[in-house]
């Protein structure tokens, strides 16, 4: 019933009420002095009810249609002879409350709860769960029953299991599934604000004194380091204790400063893994102890790692060999399988999300190889001349940059290939320079982020491949990369980090440093960059002249926007300080930005 209909009719009945009262206020005297053989009816009953039934037909049959027209007055005489009502002092209050009636039926006419009536709450709970957050709040809006509906607890948690809110919790962890979600907004807007506003707190991890960092790789918070002495120490940022264990290996303790530096380090939720320059690899178990469980040898040096992010699954490349480690189910590692490639590798992923047998994929040069464990290398792409200059990995695609080289120059680009079909998806990019890094397992669907020599990061469309964003980030080029939802962080040869809003093409903040940004990584409430020197040759190691010697070491920042953890609420690293420290190697204070 639309909202003029609805006004024209109390309108009309209000003045037919009016009419009718004042009528029986004449006729009073007049009724008075004759000899009532029954009792009087209200003259304008008829009328009343004549109008109100017509009008009310009207309503009812179609909301819209205009009033009926008024009845003559002989047929309002008419119909009031022929009425038997109660008296008219009656008639006038419950008019009025039936007028009430009316207008409250006729006015949730099309709003009918039909829930209550013809479907089972199971299935309008199901029905319901392909809305949003937004229509869920206008339907509990409607009635009592589509309230409790929109309320259901199923409901709101599916809404905080979809959009990554508590999502190792079960249903009956908590009471008001919808609280919690207005809570956990209400903390991605805080964080999201910090991130814009530079407004948290900044640690620098402690050093090695007498080494120069080599390698960092990251995972969930946790921060793993190797140094040029052979050291590899582990930090857990998530609890703001930067207070990092060393972990051990099984060089003889009779040669101190003769072990081999630290090429690469990887690190998941469960296992740190640390290559070294003479061939040997160890793995860690972080829920056991510092000491290796695994260590392997190769012949060569190992020029490529990788350790998969889902399980236990390591990845070495040396020489022309590459090896596939993982435990068996009685917890001993072996080699689960082995490939021979033809060039060097250059880099190596673990494919993520592999059921049964662990997948890779390596680049050698100008070629591209798909490695299974229960097949051959395959020869994913390869174009003499065209080696690949940068690689990433998702559970269906594989992403490399690839520089053109002899008569015909087509420019760089980025490919993108299926891994289950084989082949090319889409050619991005036609820049002159080189792509330095790519970033496409953290990126939103359809959507990638790469970094190139020319100091530009690109946003790839992948439906579309055309570039839906490009950036001049930098002053050298692009050596690291990532983005999410809204913003991109960027790191250059340089040391710049820099933080952008890409959807308003905006840079929010910078950092700089004097090493290059070999490492960074990122979640809604911290970020870890990394700046490792290109010398890995020890200066200024005297005491005397420890600022120049801090200066060519290597930095490893931790950077934290959480609301529930800022900087004040922590002791700084130079009261943690132990009593055996060198002095003079541990003034790593925690500043936070204005």
């Amino acid at each position: 019933m639309d909202d003029h209909s609805l006004d024209e009719f109390r309108r009309r009945w209000q003045e037919e009420l009016a009419q009718a009262q004042a009528l029986r206020k004449r006729r009073r005297p007049e009724a008075a002095e004759r000899r009532p053989r029954r009792a009087e009816v209200a003259p304008g009953r008829g009328e009343q009810a004549s109008g109100y039934l017509a009008l009310a037909q009207g309503l009812l049959e179609g909301a819209g249609r205009p009033p009926a027209a008024r009845a003559t007055r002989a047929e309002r005489q008419d119909a009031a002879s022929r009425s038997r009502s109660p008296p008219a002092r009656e008639v006038a209050g419950g008019g009025e409350q039936l007028v009430d009636q009316l207008i409250r039926d006729l006015n949730e006419m099309d709003d009918v709860p039909f829930f209550d009536i013809q479907l089972p709450y199971e299935l309008a709970i199901n029905i319901f769960q392909y809305l949003d957050r937004k229509e869920l709040g206008r339907c509990a809006q409607v009635s009592k029953t589509w309230k409790v509906i929109a309320e259901d607890e199923v409901l709101w948690y599916r809404l905080c299991q979809q959009e990554g809110h508590l999502p190792e919790s079960s249903i009956s962890d908590y009471s008001c599934w919808k609280l919690i979600f207005q809570e956990c907004r209400a903390k991605e807007h805080m964080l999201r604000t910090n991130w814009k506003n530079r407004k948290g707190a900044v640690s620098e991890l402690e050093h090695i004194p007498d080494a120069v960092l080599c390698d960092v790789h990251s995972h969930d918070g946790i921060v793993i380091a190797g140094y040029t002495s052979g050291d590899v120490r582990v930090w857990d940022t998530r609890t703001w204790d930067y207070t990092a264990p060393f972990l051990e290996s099984e060089y003889e303790e009779d040669e101190p400063g003769m072990q081999p530096y630290v090429s690469f380090v990887r690190i998941n939720s469960s296992l740190a893994v640390a290559a070294y320059e003479d061939g040997f690899l160890n793995i860690w178990d972080l829920r056991t102890g510092k000491y290796p469980v695994h260590r392997f040898e190769h012949d060569a040096r190992i020029q490529a790692l990788a350790l998969s992010q889902d399980d236990a699954t390591v990845a070495t490349a040396s020489a022309f060999d590459v090896v596939m480690l993982r435990p068996s189910e009685e917890g001993y590692w072996q080699i689960t399988a082995e490939f021979e490639v033809q060039k060097l590798v250059d880099y190596l992923e673990i494919v993520p999300d592999t059921e049964r047998y662990p997948v890779a994929v390596a680049t050698a040069g100008d070629l591209v190889y798909l490695l299974k464990a229960e097949d051959s290398a395959r020869t994913l792409h390869y174009v003499y001349g065209q080696p690949a200059t940068c690689l990433d990995v998702s559970a269906s695609q594989a992403a490399f940059g690839v520089k053109s080289l002899g008569w015909v120059y087509e420019g760089n680009k980025i490919l993108v290939y299926s891994l289950e079909a084989e082949r090319c998806l889409s050619k991005l990019g036609n820049a002159l320079g080189d792509f330095t890094c790519v970033n496409l397992r953290d990126s939103p669907p359809n959507l990638m982020v790469s970094g190139n020599m020319d100091r530009r990061v690109r946003i790839h469309d992948l439906r579309t491949d055309k570039i839906a964003l490009s950036l001049s980030a930098h002053q050298l080029g692009v050596s690291a990369v990532q983005m999410d939802d809204w913003k991109i962080v960027s790191g250059g040869e340089e040391g710049l980090v820099s933080v952008w809003d890409y959807r308003m093409s905006q840079k929010l903040w910078e950092v700089h440093s004097r090493h290059p940004v070999r490492h960074l990584s990122f979640n809604s409430h911290s970020l870890i960059t990394a700046n490792v020197p290109c010398e890995r040759v020890v200066r200024n190691t005297d005491l005397d002249n420890f600022t120049a010697h801090r200066r060519h070491r290597g930095l490893i920042h931790a950077y934290e926007f959480a609301v529930d953890r800022l900087a004040f609420q922590s002791t700084l690293p130079i009261c943690r300080a132990s009593a055996d420290t060198v002095p003079g190697y541990n003034y790593d204070l925690a500043l936070a930005f204005p």
